[in-house]
């Protein structure tokens, strides 16, 4: 299996070279909404340390990560008056990864209402500064 490469990303957003839209973020996980949203609200939870994927992330990080997405999909809930929401993990180029730093998707749902395909439409700045918003504000008020 290829190894973790710093130059991927979420390893550049982690380290402050890129700009996120952060809705949350303690010493072991950040989260942040993904400017290609499949439905409003739609965050991503990914570990600061190096890691891949779930072949290589410890199972502490790995399960402090599932904690957060926890966290962020009972906010996205009440924030964005979901019906439901999906959680999505990919694992390898075959599994569907596109990113590879281990990364959970937290996609707020309505009945009824499609998912966008991924990477289909890359979100207005001001929408996503206002869901980011909304989506702190609900993850803080817990």
């Amino acid at each position: 299996m290829p190894s973790y490469d710093p130059k991927n990303i979420f390893a550049k957003i982690l380290r402050g070279e890129l700009p996120s839209y952060k809705v949350y973020e303690d010493d072991k996980a950040f989260a942040f909404l993904d400017i290609m949203p499949r439905a409003p609200g739609h965050a991503l939870v990914l570990p600061k340390a190096p890691a891949r994927n779930v072949f290589d992330v410890s199972p502490d990080d790995f399960a402090h990560v599932m904690g957060v997405a926890q966290r962020v999909a009972k906010a996205a809930m009440k924030a964005f008056e979901a019906d439901g929401v999906t959680l999505q993990q990919f694992n390898e180029g075959a599994g569907g990864q596109v990113v590879f730093h281990l990364h959970v998707h937290v996609i707020p749902r309505k009945t009824g209402v499609a998912m966008k395909p991924p990477a289909a439409e890359k979100e207005k700045p001001e929408v996503l500064a206002r869901n980011a918003k909304k989506l702190a504000a609900a993850i803080a008020a817990g």
